[in-house]
């Protein structure tokens, strides 16, 4: 995550305001990490199964990185991750070689967006086997699903970054299992010189069951932490909700084996009222990926599926990952 002039999107009326144009693809800039990203994630409306994608493009590098998990209770984990797919071209959003072709469609900025894919991936019992370079048995993914915006579109201060709280609908094909998606989830557009490596953060995006949605992102640079985030209740699209910025966070974890969180808490507040929500974190299932940079430097990504319980009693399910530098 780059973190660039703070006078971004510094009016008080346009702090968190995201441009429709936006959407699309960005000039880079000459820095070898300048990396313009896609993230989308889902869950099932009864948490059972969920995933995450993304699509990471490196035009200094001339590649695209592709990152994708499927899990949920009681199943095995699919895994599909390619880090040479080839750069869409110009401001395209398609990238396809012989085996894989990923498709992100604008459908309608800010409102509809789909993704539709075909490619190879692994069945991994053991999520953290792909920490070790493991192969799993093979088969064949494909999925289309359309996130569709409910909530306020939110751009973070300091970064060129934002997120859209979104339903989620569309089918998940693995080999001859079909899976049919109706639920919620999170997408969001960054772009900007991303290094991995350098320090740590951890994310979460949550609907709880009164349709609040909640996310959070705890950035851990030593010496400078930073922290985004927001509330959005009920409502927020244009029926009387409301979306408050995060002001106040904190983020607490148990590592596991792997270094993979066995739960978290997150305590946030909103303008003056530091705490207001106090949220437990029990993941249900792992979708880890481990990046190494040309020059040797790896980090762990523990991505997982997690339930939220609040301490008013509200729950709902979503999504955190946590960046995790050697």
């Amino acid at each position: 995550m780059t973190l660039p002039d703070p006078s971004l999107n510094s009016s008080p009326e346009t702090s968190h305001a995201v441009s429709p144009v936006d959407e699309h693809r960005h000039p880079p800039d000459a820095d070898d990490l300048w990396n313009e990203s896609y993230y989308f994630d889902f869950v099932h409306e009864d948490g059972t199964v969920g995933g995450w994608i993304r699509l990471g493009l490196y035009p200094n590098r001339q590649v695209a990185w592709w990152t994708t998990w499927i899990v949920g209770t009681d199943r095995s984990g699919v895994c599909s991750v390619r880090y040479d797919t080839p750069v869409p071209g110009s401001d395209g959003l398609v990238a396809e070689d012989s085996d894989i072709r990923i498709e992100l469609d604008v459908i309608d900025p800010l409102k509809v967006f789909r993704v539709a894919a075909s490619a190879p991936a692994e069945v991994f019992a053991d999520p953290a086997a792909v920490y070790a370079g493991t192969s799993g048995s093979p088969v064949r993914l494909d999925f289309d699903l359309t996130w569709s915006t409910d909530g306020s579109p939110y751009h973070y201060l300091l970064t060129t970054r934002y997120e859209i709280p979104c339903l989620v609908a569309g089918t998940v094909r693995i080999d001859n299992e079909i899976l049919t998606i109706r639920g919620q989830g999170q997408r969001d557009h960054s772009w900007g010189v991303r290094d991995w490596w350098a320090f740590g953060w951890c994310w979460s995006s949550a609907r709880l069951n009164d349709g609040t949605r909640v996310h959070i992102a705890d950035i851990r640079m030593p010496g400078f932490p930073v922290a985004f985030g927001y509330v959005q209740s009920p409502g927020v699209s244009g029926d009387g909700g409301s979306c408050d910025t995060v002001t106040v966070l904190s983020v607490t974890e148990d590592l596991g084996a792997h270094g993979f969180p066995t739960s978290a808490r997150i305590e946030l507040g909103c303008g003056d009222q530091a705490g207001a929500l106090v949220i437990d974190v029990t993941p249900i299932a792992y979708g880890p990926v481990l990046f190494r940079n040309d020059d040797g430097r790896t980090t762990r990504f523990p991505r997982a599926l997690v339930r939220y319980v609040v301490e008013d009693g509200r729950q709902g399910y979503g999504w955190i990952e946590w960046n995790q530098p050697d």
